[in-house]
């Protein structure tokens, strides 16, 4: 079995990474998950979010996988057991208190090991398997023989992230989060310091004008996903709890496409080359393969002088389309003249020029410039509702 693993840091989010081809997705309750600052799931937004999963033939696993403190045990026990109980298909842990307890409880739903665990070695992964996991989620520092060699050993599922942003630290256990702002990155508070820039200075003078950055850039491993397969990897992980649904809607849909072409002998060089500029589009870091192949270098690294802009591409979602009228909710200015391109999962990108824009009264106008604003486009081809609407790629 092949998997497309989407993050979802909301039911929207959720959604949409099912409707763009995830065949699974990853979440956290109010507790207990690494992403606090997601808007994450109430419990009867997660009993919903796995009956919805469920009925369309997909599945939900939730993160307990923070480093756990004496007072964040309280409540862990009712809050597995009510997992268990609405089915959700596994929990990620990393804490030995939870797959002792996880254990212990005698649950239904399998025991996956997070990368929290900076699993790299078979030894590790058989003792995981010792305790009932089902499945090793790598640590994102795990190259192609890690890989291949805990899977020849172990013949548990392996998951490994694909896509998304890489931690200055190994596995994420970090402590400057926690050190500069008393954020604790390791319990789900993580105040991104390695994104910061800092004054280098010697004699405390500063050497450069330039701010220093420790930044990795993102990973990106459409070029390979072929090679994880064939050392063993069953699942693709997507990184993204607290990207929008645009970010997480255009990752999932061209690593579905990839993935479906690789299983169906078609994928070349012309889809690799437009995956790559698509998902160098969509996120406002640069991407590198990281740690497969070998260790990463200055070419994988932001060190002076890195930019980060807010990427504008999405223009507006389609809630509508009949007789050629596509009613579409704007997220970001677009006018008449411009060049777009509408994409989703039941379409093939297609690009249009915006000829006419027709507001909620009826008048035409010439710009959409009020996020949330629904106006019409008339279209040449109905566009089916879910479809997004971004700038024109170059």
């Amino acid at each position: 079995m092949i998997e497309l693993l989407a993050p979802a840091g909301s039911k929207e989010k959720a959604f949409y990474a099912f409707k763009y081809g995830a065949d699974a997705i990853y979440f956290a309750g109010r507790q207990f998950g690494l992403r606090a600052n997601a808007k994450n799931f109430s419990p009867e937004e997660m009993k919903e979010i796995v009956e919805y999963a469920h009925s369309q033939g997909k599945r939900c696993y939730v993160t307990t996988n923070i480093i756990f403190h004496d007072e964040d045990l309280l409540g862990l026990k009712d809050y597995l057991l009510f997992l268990d109980s609405i089915k959700v298909d596994a929990i990620l842990a990393s804490d030995m208190f939870v797959i002792n307890m996880y254990n212990e409880l005698k649950l239904h739903m399998e025991l996956h090991i997070s990368t929290q665990a900076s699993t790299l070695n078979p030894e590790t992964a058989k003792f995981y398997k010792s305790l009932g996991a089902k499945r090793i989620v790598m640590a994102r520092e795990a190259s192609r023989e890690d890989i291949k060699a805990i899977k020849e050993a172990t013949g548990l599922d392996i998951e490994s992230f694909a896509h998304g942003a890489m931690c200055t630290s190994i596995s994420g256990r970090c402590v400057l989060s926690n050190y500069a702002t008393n954020r604790d990155s390791n319990r789900g508070g993580c105040a991104q310091i390695c994104r910061w820039t800092f004054d280098y200075l010697k004699d405390n003078q500063k050497v450069t004008d330039v701010p220093f950055s420790m930044t990795p850039k993102d990973l990106n491993m459409v070029s390979l996903i072929e090679d994880m397969m064939h050392v063993g990897v069953n699942s693709f992980k997507i990184e993204g709890r607290m990207r929008s649904i645009y970010y997480v809607s255009t990752v999932i849909l061209i690593y579905r496409r990839l993935i479906d072409k690789i299983i169906d002998g078609t994928i070349d060089d012309e889809y690799r080359n437009y995956a790559l500029k698509v998902l160098n589009r969509v996120a406002n870091r640069e991407s590198a393969p990281q740690f497969f192949n070998g260790l990463p270098g200055v070419n994988e690294q932001y060190y002076l002088g890195r930019q980060e802009e807010s990427n504008q591409d999405f223009l507006g979602l389609v809630i509508s389309c009949k007789d050629n009228q596509c009613l579409v909710e704007e997220r970001n200015l677009f006018k008449v003249g411009d060049i777009v391109e509408f994409f989703g999962p039941e379409i093939k990108t297609t690009t249009y020029e915006i000829k006419e824009i027709i507001n909620d009264e009826g008048e035409s106008i010439n710009v959409a410039n009020h996020p949330g604003m629904q106006v019409i486009l008339p279209v040449d081809i109905n566009i089916p509702a879910y479809s997004m609407m971004r700038i024109k790629l170059n």
